[in-house]
Formats: C-alpha cells, sequence, structure tokens
C-alpha cells in the first residue's frame, strides 16, 4: 500500500510544535526566576465593578405633617449594590463612616431645616466603586434655643484671644494628677489651622518636662449657667494621651475644687481606644469617685464626633453624635447652678492618662468648633 504524505502540513505541525515547546520553556524559566526571588507569578483578577447601588434614607419622625423628620435630626440609611463588600457614606456635615453592612445611623445637630447630601460609594473585592448622592431636608429641633457663643476657628494663626487664654507651666508638676507635660502658648503646640484648632502633644524635653503640650481657657473672657454645649472634634492617639473638653465652675478660685464643680463635656485616654467618658466632679464625688458614664465610639482619632452636654436647673445630660450615654438631676445641692468657664487640653499620662508608650512622639486633638445654646 502507497500513502502520499504532504510534506507541507508535516513541516507545518512541526512548526507549530517547536513553537509551543519554545513557549513552555520560556514560562518554566520566568516561573524558576520569579520562584528564586521569593515571588510567585499570579494572574491578576479581573476587575469586578459593582452595580445595581440602591439608597434608602429615613428621616425619623417624617410624616405627612413632619416632611422633615420630628425635630431629633437622626437618619437611618440603608444601602445595597451587587458585587459590593464594603459601603463608605458621606453624610454631607463633614463625618462619613465605612462598613461591609451598608447601614448607617446618623443624628445632625444644627438647629433648624438644612440640607444635606448623602454620598454613597459600594466597593467590590478588586477595589472598583460606584457612587450615587441623595439630596435630603432634615429638621433639627433643639427647643427653641438660639446660639449665643460660639468659635468656628476659621482664622488662621493663634486662637482669638478675646475668647482664648491659657495656662502655662507644669501646674506644680502635674495639675494635681501627676501629668508629665509643661504647657505652652507656642504654635509647635497650639494652632488654628484650615478651618480647625489644633492641640499637639510632643514629646520633647522643655523646660524640665519630658512632653509639651496646651491647655485653652475662656475664664475670665467667657462662661455661662445653663445651656446646650456642642463640640465637634477629633481626637489625638498614643498611650499616655488624655484629652479633655471640659468646664470648671467660675468661682473655683475663691472656693477651690471639687467645690467649684466640674463638667467634663468628653475624656479619652489612648490607652483604651474608642471609649468616650462624660463625667461630673463635686463634693463626695471627685477624682476617682466621678459621677459619670463612658460610651464605645468607633475612629474617635480618625473621624470627627460632636460631643454635647445640656445643662439645666433639673438635668444634666451628656451625648455622642446625638446619642445620650448618661444623665444626672441637678439640684440646690450640687455646685451645677453657677457660671462655668471651657478648658481645652491634652495631657500626658498621670493618674488618669495611665504608662506612656516609649514609642509616643506627638499627637494632636483637633476642634472644628464649640458652640454654646441657650
Amino acid at each position: 500500500m502507497v500513502y502520499n504524505v504532504n510534506c507541507s502540513i508535516i513541516n507545518s505541525n512541526y512548526t507549530m510544535l517547536f513553537i509551543k515547546t519554545i513557549f513552555k520553556v520560556i514560562l518554566f524559566s520566568l516561573v524558576i526566576i520569579s520562584c528564586s526571588k521569593g515571588e510567585i507569578l499570579v494572574p491578576e483578577e479581573e476587575s469586578i465593578i459593582p452595580s445595581n447601588l440602591q439608597i434608602s434614607i429615613e428621616i425619623v419622625g417624617a410624616d405627612a405633617n413632619n416632611p422633615n423628620g420630628n425635630g431629633s435630626g437622626k437618619i437611618n440609611i440603608s444601602a445595597s449594590a451587587t458585587n459590593a463588600v464594603a459601603y463608605k457614606i458621606k453624610l454631607g456635615d463633614g463625618n462619613e463612616a465605612e462598613n461591609s453592612t451598608g447601614t448607617l445611623s446618623h443624628t445632625y445637630t444644627t438647629n433648624g431645616l438644612t440640607s444635606y447630601v448623602i454620598e454613597v460609594f459600594a466597593i467590590s473585592r478588586t477595589n472598583n466603586s460606584i457612587g450615587e448622592f441623595k439630596k435630603i431636608d432634615v429638621f433639627v429641633d433643639k427647643g427653641g434655643l438660639s446660639l449665643v457663643w460660639s468659635d468656628e476657628f476659621d482664622i488662621d494663626g493663634a486662637p482669638d484671644t478675646s475668647k482664648w487664654s491659657y495656662d502655662i507651666g507644669t501646674g506644680n508638676w502635674g495639675w494635681g494628677n501627676g501629668e508629665a507635660q509643661y504647657y505652652t502658648n507656642r504654635s509647635d503646640n497650639v494652632k488654628v489651622e484650615n478651618g480647625v484648632l489644633k492641640i499637639t502633644a510632643k514629646k520633647e524635653n522643655y523646660q524640665g518636662a519630658e512632653y509639651t503640650s496646651t491647655r485653652l481657657k475662656s475664664e475670665g473672657k467667657f462662661d455661662f449657667k445653663y445651656g446646650r454645649i456642642e463640640v465637634r472634634a477629633k481626637l489625638p492617639q498614643g498611650g499616655g494621651t488624655w484629652p479633655a473638653i471640659w468646664m470648671l465652675g467660675s468661682d473655683f478660685n475663691s472656693v477651690g475644687w471639687p467645690n467649684c464643680g466640674e463638667i467634663d463635656i468628653m475624656e479619652h485616654i489612648g490607652n483604651n481606644q474608642n471609649t468616650i467618658h462624660g463625667t461630673l466632679h463635686y463634693p463626695g464625688n471627685s477624682g476617682g469617685n466621678g459621677n459619670g458614664n463612658t460610651v464605645s465610639v468607633a475612629n474617635v482619632s480618625t473621624t470627627f464626633h460632636i460631643y454635647e452636654v445640656e445643662w439645666t436647673s433639673t438635668d444634666i445630660k451628656f451625648f455622642v453624635d446625638g446619642t445620650i450615654f448618661h444623665s444626672f438631676t441637678n439640684t440646690t445641692n450640687v455646685p451645677f447652678n453657677h457660671n462655668f468657664f471651657f478648658i481645652l487640653n491634652v495631657a500626658m499620662g498621670g493618674s488618669f492618662g495611665g504608662g506612656i508608650d516609649i514609642n509616643f512622639t506627638q499627637s494632636t486633638m483637633e476642634v472644628d468648633y464649640i458652640k454654646v445654646y441657650q
């Protein structure tokens, strides 16, 4: 039997086999080279883009008669999207959050009717994202209160001298708490920049102390009795940091502490990150025996939060982002029925701040505004 063989076909097949063999050798060589460098070549994952982003926003208490809510300022957000593993939500008031559920509750605090743009971004596992936004009008009723004093920290430079003065020094080495810092009025420790007050605690040898910081006070500039206090702030971090936003009775110099009374709107310690303290100090309940409570708040050092106190002749209530976490019954038997002034500071260590991290170098408390309504 005789076979007719097409030589061109045979040559073509051998050529293809040769090319495939060379390709395999090159690929194998690349793998060997990569492995020798401690690397493994892995094909890139194809980008995944979320789709079908849906946003639902409930304004709490909204109905036909109150389309902008019941005055609480509370909203509930729910977002969903195909192929999304995380959601970033911007709330239009400077606050934002990121989570995997797409759900979030938030409380606005600006009195009256205010428009906000809510932005929601759905993020895939390959870090691709899509976004949508909705505009809402929210009504907040602070019970007929009016703004009587504020500092928005809008002018760069030193804090406004018509509103603030300083405590300078070590307070006889510790301000009564064994603190480690020396308080200054230097721009290294305190300044207004880009719309916020910045108080920075630093590790440095200065006037015999190992740390510096600032303690601002409105004593002699502004004091008041009763009202709603609102402070929007982002806190420092690091073991030993002890930021505080608080008030002291204006009769401090004549009656002493704790007879003058103390209202700690917000205290935080870096050794117990994301726990916020609200406390009252007065005779019988001072120092470590203060009358207060704590609340867990996420991202206090990376996100601004609003710290509030409602102070009347009958009650003193503490809030974070509109949520109450401590309430006290005010009476004539306690020293909370006269004028108080503000203090803003970042202490280091001491009886409350605890041990200071040996790797600490510096950290800053940022205050966007402080407001008093009456």
